[in-house]
This record gives structure tokens, C-alpha cells and sequence, in this order.
């Protein structure tokens, strides 16, 4: 080990650390506001960086698919309630939007030369792909089940990350896939040698934490979306829909994980089931905030990703369980400093 090996690995666990902050924020922010612990959220991560993959590769892009099949559901679900409640079946503009949406960002990916097209729009395309997964899902799968018990809703998260993990078989098959770089620029600081990607990578992730910051603090739906996580049935009360919490933080779920696929999709190779253990380490990350405090988390996350760098030099063999362990000692810690367990909601 010596100075640059060093800063080597320091570059490439702040990258693997702003990752994992993301998808921490994102799991703390479901949580919050739904109660579930979003186990899929790193299919939404590996999705991205393959269907920009199959973009660059000129293969048909088959997430769309998915997305129509989703949306055809959705509208029966919505027709079978109306027809439960004994209303008139008719659906207003705003049920169409999604549906409209869906349409559009599927032919697009269907129909434009998407293999000749500049790689910033690839990534546009790709996270408009993504987005629509988690409202999707939510209304599929969790809005019928909204109320249950918090068990339950975790059970649905798993089968939801089986689910997904088998469809990403069938559409992108068992192949890795890796993007281009952004840029292939190097800047050399000293002995170090710092690749623009690792500067692309971090300067987005702390952009999107502090478009976050904004959002939750001075939007009125940011705002409602916190109203939402710290009392429900308060906000409720105030004319909030939780529904339409759930799927705004799905979405917004959605988003920073498509964002965060198209961003490591260039660094390292992704599989249909790399995403599990991404999610993981963010859950990691979430688990050290306390699943309550978003500085914390984003902390922990960071030093998770410069724990498992350095563990790749020095036992690259134990890299997962040196990761994973360090659950242990805050697990421990929280057990003995909490005073009481809170009655659920």
C-alpha cells in the first residue's frame, strides 16, 4: 500500500459511496412514507444501466413492454374498484396520464435509431424508462395492500425483487453489460491520476442530494411528501392523499435509481442480478442513519463505499462479509441506546 494505490481506492469508494448514498436517501425516503422497505430498488439500478447498454449495443429495448403490461393492469385494477364501489366506469385525464406517458417514452425507445443518437440523450431516455416503475409497482402491488401490516408489506417487497430479478433474465438474458465512459479524460493531482468519470459520478451525486435538499425544503410537494413521513394520519387529515405520497415517492425512488444505474453502468459490468447486492449496501447505509436521520445515512454510505475499496486490497475474498458486518456493532448499539419500540401506526 502506498500513496496512490491509496488514492486509487479512495476514488473508487467515494464513487461506490455517493451510489450508495443515493439509494440509502431513496429506501429512507419509502420508508418513511409508506412503511416498506423497497427491497427492489436495486432492479430499478441494474434496469437502467442495461437497457443504456442495449441502447449503445443496438438491441431492442424491451423494458417498454414491461412498462404497457404494468399500465394495462393498473387500468383493470382501477376498473375493478370502480365496478366494487358501484360508480360509473369512467376514467378522468388524470388516470390517462400515465398510460399517455408509458405510450410515448415505449415508442420512442422502439423507433429511433437509438445506437446513432448522442449518449446524453441515451441517459434521458433510459431514466424516462425507469421512472415509470415505481408508481407502477406501487399501484399494482402495495397501494391494494396499503394499510397492512408492515410484515406483510415486506413479504410483497421480496416477491416483488424475485419477480423483477426474473424478468430482467428474461429481457436482458444472463450476459453482462457495461456502458461507454462519459469522457475518457484524466487529470493527474500530485501521484494520483483521477479519471473524469469518477468527477462525473461524484459532482451528479451530490447535484441530485442537493436538488433533493431543495425539493423537500422550499416545494410544496416536497413538503407534503415529509408531512407524509412524519405523521400520517395527520397529513391525511390536512387533505394529503397517501396514495398519491406513494406513488410520488416511488417515482422519486425510481428516478435516483435509474440516475444511479446510468452513472456506474460505465464503471463496472452489470448483471440482471447485480442489483440486489447494490440495494443491500444502501439498505446498509439506511440501517446506520437509523432509518429516520438523512445526513447520517448519506455518511454512513459514503464510509461504507471506502470500506469495501479498502477491503478489496487487502481481502478481496471477504470484501461482502467485511461490508455486511459492520451491521453488527450499530445493530448492537441501537439496541442498548433505544429506550422503547414506538406502537406502529
Amino acid at each position: 500500500m502506498n500513496a496512490q494505490i491509496a488514492l486509487l481506492l479512495g476514488q473508487d469508494g467515494f464513487i461506490n459511496g455517493a451510489i450508495y448514498a443515493l439509494l440509502a436517501l431513496s429506501i429512507l425516503m419509502v420508508f418513511s412514507v409508506t412503511r416498506i422497505l423497497l427491497i427492489p430498488l436495486g432492479e430499478f439500478v441494474s434496469y437502467a444501466a442495461l437497457t443504456m447498454a442495449s441502447m449503445q449495443a443496438g438491441k431492442p429495448v424491451m423494458l417498454g413492454a414491461m412498462l404497457v403490461a404494468l399500465c394495462l393492469i393498473g387500468l383493470l385494477m382501477d376498473a375493478r374498484d370502480a365496478l366494487r364501489a358501484g360508480r360509473r366506469l369512467r376514467f378522468r385525464a388524470s388516470k390517462l396520464l400515465m398510460p399517455a406517458y408509458v405510450a410515448a417514452v415505449t415508442g420512442l425507445s422502439v423507433t429511433l435509431p437509438l445506437e446513432h443518437i448522442g449518449m446524453a440523450f441515451q441517459g434521458a431516455l433510459t431514466v424516462a424508462l425507469v421512472v415509470p416503475l415505481g408508481p407502477l409497482l406501487y399501484r399494482v402491488l402495495f397501494l391494494p395492500i396499503a394499510s397492512a401490516n408492515g410484515l406483510v408489506l415486506l413479504i410483497v417487497a421480496i416477491a416483488a425483487h424475485v419477480a423483477l430479478t426474473s424478468a430482467g433474465l428474461l429481457i436482458f438474458g444472463p450476459e453482462g453489460s457495461r456502458t461507454e465512459p462519459f469522457s475518457d479524460a484524466t487529470f493527474t493531482i500530485g501521484d494520483a491520476i483521477i479519471n473524469s468519470q469518477t468527477l462525473w459520478v461524484i459532482a451528479l451525486s451530490f447535484i441530485l442530494i442537493a436538488l433533493l435538499y431543495a425539493f423537500f425544503e422550499k416545494n410544496l410537494y416536497g413538503k407534503a411528501l415529509r408531512a407524509t413521513a412524519v405523521d400520517r394520519l395527520g397529513a391525511q387529515l390536512v387533505g394529503i392523499s397517501p396514495a398519491l405520497a406513494g406513488k410520488a415517492s416511488f417515482a422519486l425512488a425510481a428516478f435516483i435509481s435509474g440516475l444511479s444505474g446510468v452513472l456506474i453502468a460505465p464503471i463496472t459490468t452489470i448483471y440482471f442480478d447485480s442489483g440486489f447486492v447494490i440495494s443491500l449496501k444502501g439498505f446498509v447505509g439506511a440501517i446506520i442513519g437509523g432509518l429516520a436521520s438523512y445526513p447520517v445515512a448519506a455518511a454512513g454510505a459514503v464510509a461504507l463505499g471506502l470500506v469495501e475499496a479498502f477491503s478489496t486490497f487487502y481481502a478481496s475474498s471477504y470484501k461482502e462479509v467485511i461490508v455486511f458486518t459492520l451491521l453488527l456493532p450499530v445493530l448492537l448499539w441501537r439496541s442498548v441506546a433505544q429506550k422503547g419500540v414506538k406502537d406502529e401506526q
